[in-house]
């Protein structure tokens, strides 16, 4: 499932669209709510829409790999 959840969000982005995951725990509330019966079991709630025209992304970089890399 979290493969699948990786994907979605992946496409969505690459669409124009913004995201965000959302794992509340627990999640039985969302069974009641949309009247699911009780051997589906909710894994990820994922709300999507377009980001106002003024939102900013920050520039974020990885570290090199001499930082992180701990060679024996």
């Amino acid at each position: 499932m979290g493969i699948a959840v990786g994907f979605l969000l992946a496409s969505l982005t690459s669409a124009g669209l913004v995201t965000l995951t959302h794992t509340p725990s627990p999640m039985g509330f969302l069974n009641k709510l949309l009247k699911r019966p009780a051997n589906e079991r909710p894994f990820v709630v994922i709300p999507v829409g377009y980001p106002s025209r003024d939102a900013q992304v920050p520039d974020i970089s990885k570290k090199p790999l001499e930082k992180i890399m701990v060679r024996l």
